[in-house]
């Protein structure tokens, strides 16, 4: 079979494998036949392509990404590794980040992505400073540059000490883009205020929440259990992410269950970044690392809590590779998460699930779904997870595009030191 020979029109794709969860079923992979007319999924069959069991998965929702710093290692490399050089590195870096420096980097990062068979993208936007009235409306100018092949959405990014009557101002930046407002939480003595602030500002401008969640592995920082009894207190009804959550891993087993009970109760949503988290998390010079940082997914599913994984930084301070491209992530968080020998129906997390919980709208492999699809020589998921998979094939509407990727001296101008 070739993949870039797919006829155009209405077409039959026969006997393709496919996830049962994707097309409401119960089970693991099935064998099937996909109908695409008119850019969707349909029920009625088109000119029959035989797929020899090829593998189909509905486009990627990444909705944890970081636009803004992406691409900058060569100019800002993290000098030792760790979360603090990171945050010192990029806190550096943000003289550099001008309108003319920020479009080119974001514009290298979504053509991967939309290569790599990405449909929505969720980025955090550095926004201390005054940057926010520089990067947002960058964001605004790719947001629409970029309708109809990457949906895009926003979210302010200020560690949770600068929450205060000032963020005001920057709270109506993102109401004014229609973006998220978020936050970095960790342990501040004036947690609570801090975040009953946060949720009123957020309220009054109709504003979804997302945060940056104990990204440590420090076991008493608990600002995931402040955030979810806050929520339950306030009645903050838009939807809440978490991202991160990385101290739950090393805390007594009792008292992360019971937080977890709570984050049910309060109906957060969460997203696990496992490549970042394995990168920062438990680096200490000439010692080998313990811990993974991964947050307790399993158990979160357990409860029913929504979860997602996403790629979180690409080759800035904060993880050095990358490349936007949620099939890496999802094999990683395979393995780094042992999701294998599990439930079936882990797939989600880079697909239906994010996609529900950012309301991107549709992303499964059911009559009326979008035809935006990847398509993959393979027919089982150790097949899938046990190369790059380079020769997929990206559908959007049904028709195949370009998956040419764009080359790294693209970006020489910008970030050579």
């Amino acid at each position: 079979m070739d993949f870039r020979a797919l006829p155009s029109g209405p077409i039959t794709l026969s006997d393709v494998t496919i996830p049962a969860c994707l097309a409401g079923r119960t089970g693991g992979l099935i064998r099937t036949d996909l109908h695409l007319r008119d850019g969707r999924l349909s029920k009625e069959p088109g000119e029959t392509v035989a797929m020899d069991g090829a593998m189909v998965l509905p486009c990627f929702t990444d909705m944890h990404t970081h636009l803004d710093k992406g691409h900058i290692w060569p100019r800002a490399s993290n000098p030792d590794g760790t979360f603090m050089g990171a945050l010192e590195t990029v806190r550096a870096d943000h003289a550099n980040w001008s309108a003319d420096d920020l479009a080119p980097r974001m514009e290298f990062s979504l053509t991967c992505a939309h290569a790599h068979g990405t449909r929505a993208i969720r980025t955090h936007l550095d926004s201390m400073n005054g940057q926010d009235a520089i990067s947002w409306p960058v964001w605004a100018e790719m947001r629409d540059r970029w309708a109809g092949r990457i949906e895009m959405q926003a979210v302010c990014l200020v560690p949770i000490d600068a929450v205060d009557d000032a963020f005001a101002g920057t709270a109506d930046i993102v109401g004014e883009h229609g973006g998220l407002l978020g936050a970095v939480t960790y342990p501040v003595d004036d947690l609570r205020p801090r975040l009953r602030l946060f949720f009123e500002m957020a309220s009054a401008r109709g504003l979804s929440a997302d945060f940056h969640v104990d990204e440590t592995l420090d076991p008493t920082s608990e600002t995931l259990r402040a955030i979810a009894e806050t929520v339950i207190e306030t009645g903050f009804d838009a939807p809440v992410v978490v991202g991160h959550c990385c101290s739950l891993s090393s805390q007594d087993e009792a008292r992360a269950l019971d937080t977890l009970d709570l984050v049910a109760r309060a109906g957060l949503n969460v997203v696990s970044l496992p490549m970042c988290n394995l990168y920062l998390q438990d680096r200490q010079a000439g010692r080998t690392p313990r811990m993974r940082g991964i947050t307790l997914v399993h158990e979160m599913r357990e409860r029913g809590i929504p979860v997602a994984f996403a790629s979180d930084n690409t080759r800035d301070p904060f993880y050095a590779y990358g490349d936007m491209d949620m099939l890496e992530v999802w094999r990683e968080a395979t393995r780094i998460g042992h999701l294998d020998h599990a439930r079936d129906d882990w797939v989600t997390s880079v697909t239906t699930e994010p996609s529900a919980i950012c309301g991107f709208g549709r992303s499964d492999l059911s009559p009326g779904a979008p035809a935006d699809l990847v398509i993959f020589r393979v027919r089982t998921w150790t097949e899938l997870l046990a190369r790059p998979q380079s020769d997929r094939i990206v559908l959007r509407d049904g028709i195949a595009i370009d998956r040419t990727l764009p080359d790294y001296r693209d970006l020489d101008r910008m970030v050579s030191p």
